[in-house]
């Protein structure tokens, strides 16, 4: 049974998608089968999958409001396997407000799915709302990107908040698995000093690798592609490979 992770930080800016799309493709390169559902209306994963300014038959918001089935809107590029987003998903939350049940939804979508891949990763919008609550119900854990300042570091705790709320009444076995820093400059004081911070406020659950900024990081998703295959001899690949093998090192997936 394939494991379900949460990719998920309400700031915006800070690494999420970019962490969604490279782990997601170095787990596969790895030869784990992976899945990567774009929860986000904005459809960055989409877009930085090689999907930019494609039209969908089937999106996650037709997952989501039952005109669709997971499985049959995956779409397939160079190996990577997604179910796409659109702006349409922007209206999901007035749709499905009279939904009864409307926050289990994803979680009773995806469940055919679990039987057919080694893990399911989530791309969360960067809110708090009905899609990112669909995310956290239907994930087994969470992996939460965090960039090196004091103001990300603050709305992390809400998050944190947020998973242990969600764990208490509808997902008793969802947990951060791990926290990931990203856009790590070590030129900055402030940085380590905020490093400091996160490690002493999440502990064993940050992990070893920190993604350093890197010219290479930003540039991929203009060309529709992950970090592997437009740099991969850069910081960034070479950091987001080592962060993949933490993962399978710590049995994440």
């Amino acid at each position: 049974m394939g494991k379900v992770i949460a990719i998920t930080n309400q700031k915006g800016g800070v690494g999420k998608t970019t962490t969604a799309l490279n782990v997601g493709v170095g787990l596969s390169n790895s030869g784990k089968k992976i899945l990567m559902i774009d929860m986000d209306p904005q459809a960055n994963l989409t877009s930085a999958s090689g999907f930019k300014n494609q039209t969908f038959a089937r999106t996650i918001f037709d997952v989501l409001g039952g005109r669709a089935e997971l499985l049959d809107s995956v779409a397939i590029r160079d190996g990577i396997e997604i179910v796409p987003s659109s702006i349409a998903l922007s209206g999901a939350e007035s749709e499905l407000s009279s939904t009864p049940g409307r926050e289990f939804l994803l979680k009773e979508a995806i469940q055919p799915a679990k039987e057919q891949y080694d893990c399911i990763i989530l791309d969360c919008a960067p809110t708090l709302g009905l899609l990112t609550w669909n995310a956290l119900i239907a994930a087994d854990e969470v992996i939460v990107p965090i960039q090196a300042e004091y103001l990300p570091l603050e709305g992390v705790k809400y998050l944190v908040q947020t998973v242990e709320l969600v764990k208490k009444r509808f997902n008793s076995n969802l947990e951060i698995a791990g926290v990931v820093v990203t856009l790590f400059d070590s030129r900055q004081n402030l940085q380590r000093e905020v490093v400091e911070s996160v490690r002493g406020y999440f502990q064993q659950k940050l992990f070893n690798t920190f993604i350093r900024k890197n010219v290479a990081l930003a540039e991929a998703p203009s060309f529709g592609q992950d970090i592997y295959s437009y740099r991969p001899e850069s910081p960034g690949a070479l950091d987001y490979f080592n962060l993949c093998q933490e993962i399978v090192e710590r049995r994440i997936v």
